[in-house]
């Protein structure tokens, strides 16, 4: 059995292979709510053969959405909306599926991509101001976000905490915390966004302080049989920014509080990053995060193929991978993956007639008979 198509366990969490679906901001909620799209989207990625999906980024405050089209937990409207989904994913799919908790910060109250992704002001009809760590803008030219008191700390540890409760009732079967790619979290734990001078900010501790209370509110919130874990930036590739040798602390401090996994990618948090993109570029830094922290890690970044998938995965160079934009562009990805590598996939029976003939063994169970 190929390394690729091993189960895996995170935590309680069981999953019959190693092929992760990343988070994918979609862009086409109303006021939060899941909607028509996100069940087609999620539907058809939920019969892709990997063993978990987990849904975008969901703000836990209206305000810590980066869009206002931006899918949120934080209203018994949004839990509705995305238990109608839910139910109809489940009903035609095993695949466990795990959500990503976020706050936008400063990157919040942005246009979607498609309209150019640039900072809504404001002043604007569809804009608000932003919160953030500290008064300081993504870019110079952008409107000053507002820096959290104490009692803006305190709404957001809130927010995540009843995001988590939340997402219990709707039966997610693991948590991701968003402190990675210049959002919230990130910004508290990147002196290039922090410029605190409280206990908040300053030293590695203090800028680490918010992003562990979150955690710790996420995971007292959030059954303790299902895991959380937190996805970080390893480097903000800039210099005098987060680097890898912090992330290797921020994840020891995660791991002896209870964290499960780390999901690493990187960048996000300055424009002035310099990101040297390749083929599995953000690897390496899975690799030395696993070693010295003692988590099993998920790698991204430019996973596109199934033997250099298989590789990062048979070499331990992390314990399971996650697509995003290749398995957009490609949703059957795990079922070519498992053909080229000699591995059986789970797959609709709806679908089963659709195996090659020469892979007469590709579809777990499949049984096919005709008058």
């Amino acid at each position: 059995m190929p390394a690729l198509f091993q189960p895996l366990k995170i935590g309680s969490l069981e999953l019959e292979n190693r092929i992760v679906i990343a988070p994918m901001c979609q862009y086409s909620a109303t006021d939060g709510n899941a909607g028509d799209w996100h069940a087609i989207h999620l539907g058809h990625l939920a019969l892709s053969g990997a063993a978990l999906l987990i849904i975008e980024a969901t703000a836990v405050l209206a305000e810590g959405r980066i869009t206002p089209a931006d899918l949120g937990l934080y209203s018994d409207a949004n839990e509705a909306a995305l238990a109608g989904v839910l139910a109809t994913v489940r009903a035609h799919s095993p695949i466990k599926i795990g959500m990503q908790l976020a706050h936008a910060g400063r990157k919040a109250s942005s246009q979607s991509p498609w309209d150019g992704g640039q900072q809504i002001r404001s002043g604007d009809a569809q804009g608000w101001l932003a919160d953030a760590p500290s008064a300081v803008p993504h870019s110079p030219s952008e409107e000053s976000p507002h820096a959290l008191d104490a009692a803006g700390l305190a709404r957001v540890r809130d927010g995540f905490a009843e995001a988590a409760r939340r997402a219990a009732r709707l039966g997610i079967d693991a948590l991701e915390i968003h402190a990675a790619h210049g959002y919230l979290l990130h910004q508290f734990l990147s002196p290039l966004s922090n410029q605190r001078s409280d206990e908040y900010g300053g030293s590695l501790d203090n800028r680490m302080r918010f992003p562990l209370e979150v955690f710790d509110a996420v995971r007292a919130a959030f059954p303790a049989d299902r895991p959380v874990w937190v996805r970080l930036s390893a480097t903000d590739w800039v210099d005098g920014g987060w680097d890898l040798d912090s992330s290797v602390a921020f994840a020891q401090a995660l791991k002896a509080r209870g964290c499960a996994a780390i999901h690493v990618s990187t960048g996000g948090v300055s424009p002035q990053q310099k990101i040297p993109l390749g083929a599995g570029y953000q690897v390496p830094f899975a690799v030395r995060i696993k070693a010295e922290a003692g988590l099993p890690t998920i790698a991204v970044g430019l996973i596109t193929e199934a033997e250099q998938a298989e590789t990062i995965v048979a070499t331990g160079e992390a314990d399971a991978v996650a697509l995003a934009r290749a398995i957009l562009y490609e949703p059957r990805w795990p079922w070519h993956a498992a053909a080229k590598l000699g591995a059986k996939v789970q797959a609709p029976r709806q679908y089963w007639r659709s195996q090659p003939r020469e892979y007469k063994d590709l579809f777990e169970g499949a049984s096919i008979g005709q008058r």
